[in-house]
């Protein structure tokens, strides 16, 4: 069923990765209007020139900004929280700075929702919110619990929330980094050797997020299904096809607030969650869910289930990192 028929849809953060994707994905369906709500004019210009659709509207504002906020919610159907500050390192020098987008924001787009009788908001979250260890991860743990608090708030709005793990080639993502530095220095910096991490591609994450926004299930935290990898095979792959015999690896010491594994289920979560299909956990934590099958492991996070070098060289493939 096409949802998104002749409907309105607000993108906040519309201008990163995750946005340009979503937004070419969306167009597909058919949609009356789509709201582009980001801080950065340049990169509103940048997007507008590349998709050259009538149906794109450009507002520059910021999460954290209420009034502005309210104003772009004006008669939207669906929201997709995208806006956040997610770059860890800055996040542990300027938690302030975090707090005010990633929950002040948040709270901002559940009032503004509310108040323009919005009919489902998708807020995107991450794996660093589970169990957190670092600001911008409690910042998102807290955004998450504002998310599915806000179902009990109103009977007009429906809000979900997805948790998902790294995906390639997004701002600040390692994959482009090793390749500019092989490319650059013949070099590679790992943190920490023992280091793993979810990885997957930009257009599977948006489909898989059509998934869950077209379940009946409100209230709940849709858990992606995602491969992981050994950041040191990773880094192989991509030496073994741009470096040469001279490539090396450093090794540089994990950075504050940085995690060896990813979790995205955490152990705490484990009696909550159920088996959703083949893409997703769903967390229920306010209710049971008797049409779906508890799972059954300890704890799922990114060493449970490791890609060989050849799983990972096929999604770098389908990424369009190894060209």
């Amino acid at each position: 069923m096409n949802i998104f028929a002749n409907q309105r849809i607000l993108i906040t953060g519309g201008t990163g990765s995750w946005g340009n994707e979503l937004t070419k994905q969306l167009l597909i369906y058919n949609p009356k209007q789509i709201i582009i709500y980001s801080r950065n004019e340049f990169n509103q210009v940048t997007m507008k020139r590349i998709f050259d659709n009538k149906k794109l509207k450009f507002h520059i504002g910021d999460v954290r900004d209420y009034v502005s906020l309210n104003r772009a919610c004006k008669e939207v159907d669906y929201i997709f929280h995208l806006a956040a500050l997610k770059h860890v390192p800055i996040c542990e020098q300027q938690p302030d700075e975090a707090i005010k987008t990633n929950i002040n924001g948040t709270q901002n787009i559940i009032r503004a929702a509310i108040n323009n009788n919005v009919k489902k908001v998708i807020d995107v979250s991450s794996d660093k919110a589970c169990s957190p260890l670092n600001s911008y991860g409690m910042t998102k743990a807290v955004g998450e619990k504002l998310i599915l608090n806000a179902s009990q708030l109103t009977d007009t709005t429906e809000f979900m929330c997805i948790r998902a793990g790294n995906v390639m080639g997004t701002a600040g993502s390692v994959i482009p980094l090793f390749i500019d530095q092989i490319k650059r220095y013949n070099k590679v910096t790992i943190t920490d050797k023992r280091m793993t991490r979810y990885f997957i591609s930009l257009s599977e994450a948006i489909s898989l997020l059509f998934t869950a926004i077209n379940s009946k299930v409100t209230g709940s935290l849709f858990v992606m299904k995602m491969p992981a990898c050994k950041l040191t095979d990773l880094a192989q792959v991509l030496i073994d096809y741009y470096g040469d015999e001279n490539t090396t690896t450093e090794e540089i010491g994990i950075r504050p607030g940085e995690k060896l594994d990813e979790v995205l289920v955490s152990k705490d979560e484990v009696l909550e969650t159920y088996e959703y299909g083949l893409t997703y956990y769903l967390i229920s934590p306010k209710k049971e869910i008797q049409w779906l099958k508890k799972v059954r492991f300890p704890e799922y996070n990114s060493s449970t289930f490791l890609m060989t070098k050849d799983k990972i060289k096929e999604l770098l493939n389908r990424g369009g990192f190894l060209k």
